[in-house]
């Protein structure tokens, strides 16, 4: 039975993106009213990005995390921090000048980490219960990451490869020791993922009480230079001798890219020759896929057909053009999951090169896959991502991704010509010479689609252009940074997304 049990409709944008005063989204303030934005629109669902702490050395990429688990210090709200009492209104000021249309993410690092550690020199962790459940709920990770980021301290310019043989090999007695000399810092790093913890969950609440379901997202891979590799450096293929991986994770050429994309991330060992190390791989995304569902209502597992089969580039490859298919684990993963922690509310990302065998996982597991406007327009009259093509309303209509072109960006591209736009605009049911505006036509096309849920970027909403666009695939500089101010939220964009929403029968209440 499908999770998708009514037509709805939703908007896609990350944390950072929303409107505040301290250089990035968080999940306060500018949350909740980003929430109450989605109500005024008749919105149902909020999508967006992986929510882990992230690194400049990745461009601050949501999608190459240093945890799992651990959510992004950079999320959490000051002004929550000054209503709690941990920081006073006077510590927020700064002579720091932030621009409210791109995030400057080492700006705000040093801002946010200079807040947080004040806020812990105010925090009595000891005597505070709730403090004590927390750690006791989340210490199948959190150890692990607290003690991971103190050793980063220690060696910032080093991955954790290169630390001391016996810091990297996790030796027992090394560790004990570093623990007892930097207990302050692996505290710091308990206090950071309590208040992150303890705001997200306010913010969750307050998204069930106004009927707004979080979507979030889960990237199948996890960065090389991360707690969870270090920690648990038998279940990935990791040379033994330099702890390097031997293959990494990307795809072979596609739509995005002509050499294809060479993600970097290591590869999960899927079928190790030891039932125990298998085991633990298990464990551990079992362990993942239930911290996740405790933030979250619906989750995209990105890249989902590496459970069928996926593409392995040996690491001194420069590009993703050499590489080899290998098997993933399949639906017996997917079985055991259910069995630990029963039916979750998952949505494949099943985009680029898609085998029936990936289509047959899918559908065995009854998760809704993905549709994208902007990929069913490429001249091919049964292209799959065109509305009419639609064989089931159990998928996700989408015009754009966060790794797509905005709409706009798109219609007025130089790799589209005349013709194609008014063969677009007539798949609208629009005049290429009339009053509407392609992000309305592309939106209004979703809408009227068979698919239970549609999506749609903010950019898409607000009829922004490329300069707006969130990712770049393949480029590896200059992502993840657009802002959205508050001027452009206004009350006739609302108007303009409802009356499609209703329309359509997408409403948050059943329309007359």
């Amino acid at each position: 039975m499908t999770m998708l049990k009514k037509r709805s409709s939703g908007i896609l944008t990350h944390f950072t993106s929303l409107p505040s005063p301290f250089g990035i989204g968080d999940i306060g303030p500018s949350s909740y009213e980003f929430i109450d934005f989605l109500v005024e629109c008749d919105q149902s669902y909020w999508q967006f990005l992986p929510t882990g702490p992230t690194s400049t050395i990745f461009d601050d990429s949501p999608y190459m995390s240093i945890s799992a688990f651990a959510g992004s210090p950079l999320l959490i709200s000051p002004q929550l921090l000054v209503d709690e009492g941990l920081i006073s209104k006077k510590e927020l000021q700064t002579p720091l000048t932030f621009s409210p249309y791109t995030t400057e993410f080492k700006q705000v690092q040093k801002f946010k980490k200079e807040l947080m550690k004040r806020a812990y020199n105010n925090f009595d962790g000891d005597t505070t219960q709730n403090y004590l459940v927390f750690l006791n709920q989340n210490r199948y990770w959190l150890g692990d990451y607290a003690l991971f980021m103190a050793i980063k301290e220690k060696y910032p310019d080093k991955g954790w490869n290169e630390w001391p043989a016996t810091i990297r090999t996790k030796d027992k007695d090394a560790l004990e020791h570093f623990q007892s000399v930097n207990r302050d810092k692996i505290n710091y790093y308990y206090f950071e993922q309590y208040i992150f913890d303890r705001q997200w969950h306010q913010l969750h609440e307050y998204a069930q009480k106004k009927n707004i379901t979080l979507f979030g997202d889960l990237p199948i891979y996890v960065g090389y230079d991360s707690s969870d590799v270090w920690a648990n450096r038998e279940i990935f293929f990791l040379d033994p001798a330099t702890c390097r991986p031997t293959y990494i994770s990307g795809v072979p050429p596609d739509y995005f890219s002509s050499t294809g994309q060479r993600w970097g991330n290591p590869l999960y060992n899927w079928h190790h020759e030891n039932d125990s190390i298998r085991n633990k791989l298990f464990i551990w995304w079992r362990e993942r896929l239930s911290a996740l569902f405790k933030h979250v209502d619906i989750a995209r597992i990105d890249h989902f057909r590496a459970f069928e089969s996926y593409w392995a580039i040996p690491e001194e490859e420069p590009t993703a053009v050499e590489g080899k298919w290998l098997k993933g684990p399949g639906k017996a993963f997917f079985d055991f999951i259910s069995s630990q922690l029963g039916t979750l509310n998952i949505v494949a990302e099943d985009l680029g090169i898609i085998t029936p065998e990936v289509v047959q996982l899918r559908d065995d597991l009854g998760f809704p896959g993905m549709k994208v406007l902007q990929f069913g327009f490429d001249g091919d009259p049964e292209n799959s991502h065109l509305p009419q093509n639609f064989t089931t309303q159990n998928c996700v209509t989408y015009t754009g991704t966060h790794d797509n072109d905005t709409t706009v960006g798109w219609f007025f591209s130089n790799q589209m010509d005349d013709d194609r736009r008014k063969v677009i605009k007539k798949m609208a049911n629009r005049n290429l010479h009339d009053d509407s505006l392609i992000h309305q036509d592309l939106i209004y096309l979703a809408q009227s689609s068979i698919s239970q849920l549609t999506i749609f970027p903010l950019q898409d909403v607000l009829g922004f252009g490329n300069d707006c666009k969130m990712n770049s695939p393949g480029i590896p500089e200059g992502n993840w940074k657009w802002r959205c101010s508050k001027e452009f939220l206004t009350s006739v964009i609302a108007e303009n997304l409802k009356y499609s929403t209703r329309l359509f029968g997408r409403g948050r209440k059943k329309q007359a």
